[in-house]
């Protein structure tokens, strides 16, 4: 028969163990989230640029780039904006909703995802470049 002391000592340790398997599960727990939370949000803009691009597909001609007079692309104005807020604030990193805010886009979420799928689209074309999860930066020439 086990004695008493013994016992106590077994389920204190225990108790620790359990602890310590409780702080490191948490931890895990909200890394898990977090990672989720990105997964999601990248599986959207994916979900909207596939949508974007099936609508390119569909209907060539409403796809937002123009011509000039000289035969020359000319972007929609949108990427325009991006670009020109990109050249005004130099060298620093910023988050979509930041640009949506300076171009006066964000008064919902679908004007600031449109700013987040031109702002993808422009990493893509390597024109700005992404500077960190959910961080966009001036392209360095």
């Amino acid at each position: 028969m086990v004695s008493a002391p013994h016992t106590a000592r077994d389920i204190e340790s225990t108790a620790e163990s359990l602890q310590a398997d409780l702080a490191r599960l948490e931890i895990q727990k909200q890394a898990l989230e977090r990672e989720l939370a990105a997964v999601v949000a990248h599986l959207g803009s994916v979900r909207r640029a596939l949508g974007a691009l099936e609508t390119v597909m569909l209907h060539p001609a409403a796809t937002g780039i123009d011509t000039d007079t000289d035969g020359h692309k000319k972007y929609g104005r949108l990427t325009e904006q991006i670009m020109e807020y990109f050249a005004e604030v130099g060298d620093v990193d910023v988050r979509a909703r930041d640009v949506a805010s300076a171009l006066g886009r964000d008064t919902d979420s679908g004007s600031i995802n449109a700013v987040r799928s031109t702002l993808d689209r422009l990493v893509g074309t390597s024109r700005v470049q992404r500077a960190g999860r959910g961080l966009y930066r001036a392209k360095r020439s």
